[in-house]
């Protein structure tokens, strides 16, 4: 069974930065494509970034792209959002997600993705 726990969240200002990381356990990390997806108050859970098995490809959604750099580090068995120039609209519960799939897959659908972690609060103020 794959585990997943995101760590990295708190209350920063506009203009700030974070680091989101997820921790994932169970089975081969490297066999996995990682997504990240966030859910704000009274919204639908909506898709982010996601980074291919290798990390060699990565896709993000319009509002975060050249701000957001997802990653991975599969020796560590850990993936990464780095969240540069933050937005009160990015506030936000951060989830991390996990599918076996093949190795050049990037999923942006939530209902590709078989694991999900708890989620962590990102709250930006202006």
């Amino acid at each position: 069974q794959v585990q997943l726990v995101e760590s990295g969240g708190g209350l920063v200002q506009a203009g700030d930065s974070l680091r989101l990381s997820c921790a994932h356990s169970g089975y081969r990390f490297s066999n996995y494509v990682m997504g990240w997806f966030r859910q704000a108050p009274g919204q639908d859970r909506e898709f982010v970034s996601a980074i291919s098995r290798t990390g060699s490809i990565a896709k993000y959604a319009d509002s975060v792209k050249g701000r957001f750099i997802v990653s991975r580090d599969n020796t560590k068995n850990t993936a990464f959002l780095q969240m540069n120039n933050l937005k009160p609209e990015d506030t936000a519960v951060y989830y991390c997600a996990a599918d076996f799939a093949p190795t050049t897959a990037v999923h942006i659908t939530q209902g590709e993705y078989d694991y999900w972690g708890q989620g962590t609060q990102v709250t930006v103020s202006t």
